[in-house]
């Protein structure tokens, strides 16, 4: 298969393009500040051979320094302009920072900054580096959406897309203040975005240790809504519910 994607879970996808393995925003601990992952933890095996990773923005729970170093600190890692000082401060060796437009070469295939609408500022003390998503372009196109609310350029993103990977949910029983992409709004992008098909992520990983199991169907509403939604909104698009932990993949 020319594309597999690996669901790690949360916003953390191992990307197999062309025989390149790209890890998104990869958070796979077992615990993470006050976050619980209610999914086992990856096994490493899926964590292995890892060409480049893609953070998208700063927040704890897409940029994970003990994750990252898991990974080895010597693994190429893109970034948004404002965070290599510090993530090279952290112990990082491969550090590239990218501002929206730029493009980087991976083995084969290429690897391009696209905006996001989402705080960019890493709790308590910084730094502050733009958000970003990324389009990921070989024999097949990529939309990975980092976290990010709805916004026009999502109809600008410059090329067709196969595979829209869409945020719908968070980390508990609340989405937070703005900001970020609900089922519906996911949904609604689609008409903006205009993939071929489109893998709901970002829903039922972690969970506030403090608040039990408060609303657990945020565990497994968020992708199901969302579906239904786009069914509705934009039918031609090819839906692909993921559950945490499963791979899907596209032949040539």
């Amino acid at each position: 298969m020319s594309l597999k994607v690996d669901f790690i879970g949360h916003s953390s996808l191992a990307i197999e393009l062309d025989g390149v393995r790209l890890l998104t925003d990869p958070v796979t601990r077992g615990r993470v500040g006050p976050l619980r992952r209610v999914e086992p933890v990856p096994a490493r095996d899926r964590l292995r051979g890892i060409d480049a990773v893609l953070i998208s923005h700063l927040h704890w729970d897409h940029l994970d320094v003990p994750s990252l170093r898991d990974l080895g600190r010597g693994t190429a890692m893109f970034v948004p302009i404002g965070a290599g000082a510090w993530m090279r401060a952290a112990g990082f060796t491969d550090v590239r920072e990218m501002s929206v437009g730029e493009s980087a070469i991976v083995g084969g295939v290429v690897v391009r900054a696209v905006p996001a609408v989402h705080s960019g500022f890493r709790p308590p003390l910084g730094p502050t580096a733009p958000p970003l998503g990324f389009v990921v372009r070989g024999s097949r196109s990529i939309y990975f959406a980092g976290d990010t609310d709805l916004f026009d350029g999502m109809g600008a993103l410059g090329e067709p897309i196969d595979l829209a990977l869409l945020p719908v949910w968070g980390w508990g029983p609340t989405l937070g203040r703005g900001l970020h992409l609900d089922p519906l709004r996911a949904a609604q992008s689609l008409r903006l975005i205009r993939p071929r098909a489109a893998m709901p992520i970002h829903w039922g990983t972690y969970w506030p240790h403090a608040l039990g199991r408060v609303f657990p169907e945020r565990l497994v509403e968020p992708p199901a809504a969302f579906v239904e939604y786009a069914a509705e909104l934009a039918p031609d698009v090819r839906t692909v519910p993921t559950a945490v932990g499963d791979m899907v993949g596209w032949e040539p």
